[in-house]
């Protein structure tokens, strides 16, 4: 046959999207039935669609894509559903921005004119996200792709709904809830994030109004006072008996407030008197249940106070009436003292505006029946989480779980399905728009003006994109899911409630398997963000590297339960390694000039050994695979191609290539080329593109490599004689390699000398010159290990585990002149031991040590502390020789 010429350069935009276009002109990513093998099936965390994918997508895109792969190849019939968020008040506060600037004002358009202005922006980013998706090589079924505004997600929104509110599980009242007053809305408390800022904490005097003095209590918010009802006090603190059933003056009012005696208040913190502001914190809305006492809402939905307060404050925001309330309760007296704080304040997720509890009129679910059935479903083992450390966060958020907020003051979204009737004051919930009030019969009725929360639609993505309500085929043959791949910082968000979504609605769990990866961090372990500028695209690194280098990449990174720390440099790892794979096959292919491949060729010794190493590799391949330790999968496939397939059997091979006669040469390039498309296929959910590339050029091969079958783990192909014997023989070599490069003599043919066990001898004395070739030998000897035998004269000597090895010191090995090197070297290693033993015995390093920086010292001073012994043998044996 011809030579097969592959690029001389690995040129991954030369062939990555034409692989891409190849697959699905081929429909490769739709699942093909199989007989007696059950399908496996993921749905995409849908992105949203406010913008272009960041890293972390990457991420999750590469992981997913991954096990796709994986099972495909395993023959089973394999689904990947993609799809997109219509993300409510992200997607809002994009298109409102982009309004204002155009010097629009969004709020005149009315609600049709903006739904149509974000269905435009929707489409564009939808556009981009679907092509940056395609770049990744996700291999995802576009045939089924979903949007969560689409006709048949938001038929399953409202079925659910409606299905909520019949069962009494969800209802409308006037709560305390998350106000974000720049986006207009209400919040539930998994969109609320917490951080500590800085803070103050004001002391202030409440005059009680029969002029006996005052009540002294400290807050974080004084502009809040003006809507205080009451202070309270705990029932048994004896510094407050006498005034329980009394009342104080509202400071810069001129209303009288009382005081009210309640458990809730803890004595031991301040003073032990607390203001009580119902309609503005969540725990003063429950004291004031308790004592009746009356609500007075202060701000208005944008976030200024209201007609509530005194006309002074009216109009004022909340960051502009603080230092206007604390100027005039010091110009008037009641302000005693400030004291410097850091505290927790909650900001809204998308936006970052710091949250105020509001008083509002809002939609909600009652969780605690559907948490039960999660947190059931979860201890009968139906839900498994990787890595299990997730599973305490999520029996204790169900355990501890609120009802769910899922009204929300946009245009973008879901509008809610229930009308309301102003003749008889009921509400209408229904599946098809009434034209009639349900309850009396009037025709004048209007629909709720708010939309849902995005998380009421994608916590139903994993069966609403199969069809339901409807029972479609899809949902017959592909739901339940297998598993679930994404991030741990959606575990409340998201996580959580598709389980309970689909206990209550379909009577199984979405998913059994949960893998909750890490986030993506730089070097420094900081979150990746705009603001720090640390934030890498995953396009512009798949364009500079190749999508094969960065999946491999984010793989071989992303350890169970860790945070994937990245900068640019590190995905040269995925880089090298792609160069590597390409170098190796375009070496064996551009050698099979007036080749024949054979039908069933001999194995030899290192043939033997290499198909051991493969089986090997597809078992720990394999078993990372199904546990999600997609580290541990990378780091087995890199070191079986890179160390054991081209650095040992690759080469091995030239000794053949190189001297063997033609039938010879037919052998070795037979069975070369039967290893790397065995190899190609053991690397292709990690390396995609390159290995379809290369496979597709193979002489051997037929088909998409896509489609091919993943090698099987098989114990009968187990040769641990033939793994013992060549571990020997590698064991030799590294030690005749290490001293060559320790006597920088890269190119020199040695002389040898290898006294071996008398069980190894025959192995050795039968690849003699495959030893030779591997370890750039001009002569090797070999003789049976005894007691007793002295080193020959004119050597130094070199020990593995089963033999003894000698190099002769020849004219060009002068002894004097080895001697001065290697005593120069070990006083180097000696000063860098004594370095790494003072820093090892430092408590304060030890304690300060970033996580895995002590053991790595650790092995760097092992390390060198075996390089220092084999130094002193080597100058041992010249002085014997110099005496």
């Amino acid at each position: 046959m011809k030579a097969i010429e592959l690029e001389k350069a690995y040129n991954p935009k030369g062939f990555e999207d034409r692989i891409y276009t190849l697959w699905k002109e081929a429909e490769a990513f739709k699942p093909k039935t199989a007989k007696g093998k059950p399908p496996y099936v993921i749905v995409i965390p849908p992105p949203n669609v406010t913008g272009v994918l960041h890293l972390g997508h990457g991420l999750n895109i590469s992981l997913q894509d991954l096990v796709i792969r994986f099972h495909r190849m395993r023959g089973e019939p394999t689904l990947w559903v993609p799809g997109t968020d219509h993300a409510g008040i992200a997607t809002q506060n994009v298109v409102e921005k982009r309004l204002k600037a155009q010097g629009k004002n969004p709020r005149a358009m009315g609600r049709e004119q903006f739904s149509a202005e974000t269905w435009k922006v929707k489409e564009e980013h939808h556009r981009i996200i679907s092509q940056q998706i395609a770049r990744l090589g996700a291999s995802v079924d576009w045939s089924r792709e979903r949007f969560t505004l689409d006709e048949g997600l938001s038929a399953a929104v409202r079925e659910v709904f409606v299905t909520l509110y019949e069962k009494n599980l969800l209802y409308k009242g006037n709560y305390l809830v998350n106000w974000c007053s720049s986006c207009g809305t209400a919040l539930s408390d998994d969109e609320v994030e917490h951080e500590e800022i800085p803070g103050a904490l004001y002391h202030l005097r409440y005059p009680r109004t029969d002029g006996t003095g005052f009540i002294e209590l400290a807050t974080t918010r004084p502009e809040t006072l003006l809507g205080d009802t009451a202070v309270a006090v705990h029932p048994e603190d004896p510094r407050y008996l006498d005034l329980i059933g009394r009342e104080v003056f509202l400071p810069l009012t001129d209303r009288k407030i009382p005081v009210v005696a309640d458990a809730y208040v803890d004595r031991t913190f301040g003073t032990g008197a607390v203001k009580i502001t119902p309609a503005h914190d969540p725990n003063d809305w429950e004291v004031a249940k308790r004592h009746n006492l009356p609500i007075i809402k202060i701000l208005t939905p944008e976030g200024t106070l209201n007609a509530e307060v005194p006309k002074k404050y009216q109009g004022l925001t909340v960051q502009a009436a603080r230092p206007a309330v604390l100027a005039d309760l010091k110009e008037q007296g009641f302000f005693i003292k400030e004291e410097k704080i850091s505290h927790g304040v909650g900001h809204c997720y998308r936006c970052r505006t710091v949250i105020e509890p509001y008083l509002s009129e809002q939609w909600f679910v009652r969780m605690k029946p559907l948490a039960e059935k999660a947190l059931a479903a979860w201890r009968a083992g139906e839900v498994v989480f990787y890595p299990r450390k997730w599973e305490n966060t999520y029996r204790n958020w169900l355990e501890h779980i609120r009802d769910w907020c899922i009204s929300r003051q946009l245009w973008w979204g879901h509008r809610i399905p229930a009308w309301q009737c102003p003749d008889c004051g009921k509400v209408t919930v229904a599946r098809e728009d009434p034209v009639q009030c349900a309850a009396c019969g009037s025709k004048n009725i209007e629909q709720d003006p708010d939309v849902l929360d995005t998380w009421f639609s994608s916590w139903l993505w994993p069966f609403s994109t199969l069809g339901w309500p409807r029972q479609t085929k899809d949902l017959a043959e592909y739901y339940p899911t297998s598993a679930l791949v994404t991030a741990y910082d959606i575990i409340f968000f998201w996580v959580s409630r598709m389980i309970m979504a689909g206990l209550e609605f379909t009577g199984q769990s979405p998913f059994r398997e949960v893998y909750l990866h890490g986030l993506m961090r730089d070097k420094q372990g900081r979150k990746m963000s705009k603001t720090l500028g640390n934030g890498l695209d995953p396009l512009e690194l798949a364009d500079e590297f190749g999508a094969d280098a960065l999946k491999f990449t984010l793989a071989f990174l992303c350890a169970q339960g860790q945070d994937v720390l990245m900068d640019r440099e590190a995905v040269k790892l995925g880089s090298r390694f792609a160069n590597k794979i390409w170098n190796a096959s375009r070496y064996i292919l551009m050698n099979l000039e007036n080749r024949t491949l054979l039908a069933n060729p001999e194995l030899r010794p290192a043939d033997q050994w290499m198909y051991s190493r493969l089986n090997a590799a597809a078992k720990g391949m394999t078993e990372a695979f199904l546990s999600y330790r997609y580290n541990d999968a990378a780091a087995k496939g890199y070191e079986y191609f890179w160390n054991d397939f081209c650095d040992w059997y690759v080469e091995a091979t030239k000794l053949s290539m190189k001297t063997g006669n033609a039938s010879e040469k037919d052998r070795t390039a037979t069975v070369l080329l039967n290893v790397l498309a065995e190899s190609l296929k053991l690397l292709h959910p990690l390396l995609p593109f390159i290995t379809e590339e290369i496979y597709g050029k193979l002489p051997n091969t037929e088909g998409l490599l896509i489609t091919a079958s993943y090698p099987e783990y098989d114990p009968e192909k187990e040769d641990p004689e033939i793994e013992q014997h060549f571990c020997f023989l590698q064991e030799l070599v590294r030690q005749v390699r290490a001293f060559r490069g320790e006597c920088m003599l890269p190119d020199k043919p040695l002389h040898v000398l290898a006294r071996v066990k008398e069980t190894e001898i025959r192995f050795l004395k039968e690849n003699i010159e495959l030893v030779k070739l591997l370890g750039n030998l001009r002569e090797l000897d070999v003789e049976v290990q005894t007691e007793g035998q002295s080193r020959p004269v004119g050597s130094i000597g070199l020990a593995g585990p089963g033999f003894d090895a000698f190099v002769y010191l020849e004219e060009s090995l002068d002894p004097g002149t080895l001697r001065q090197k290697f005593a120069k070297e070990l006083a180097k290693d000696r000063r860098f031991i004594d370095t790494l033993r003072a820093k090892l015995g430092n408590p304060q390093f030890l304690q300060n040590a970033p996580p895995g920086l002590a053991e790595n010292e650790k092995r760097k001073l092992d390390d060198a502390g075996q390089r220092a012994a084999k130094l002193e043998s080597y100058i041992r044996d010249l002085e014997k020789e110099s005496l």
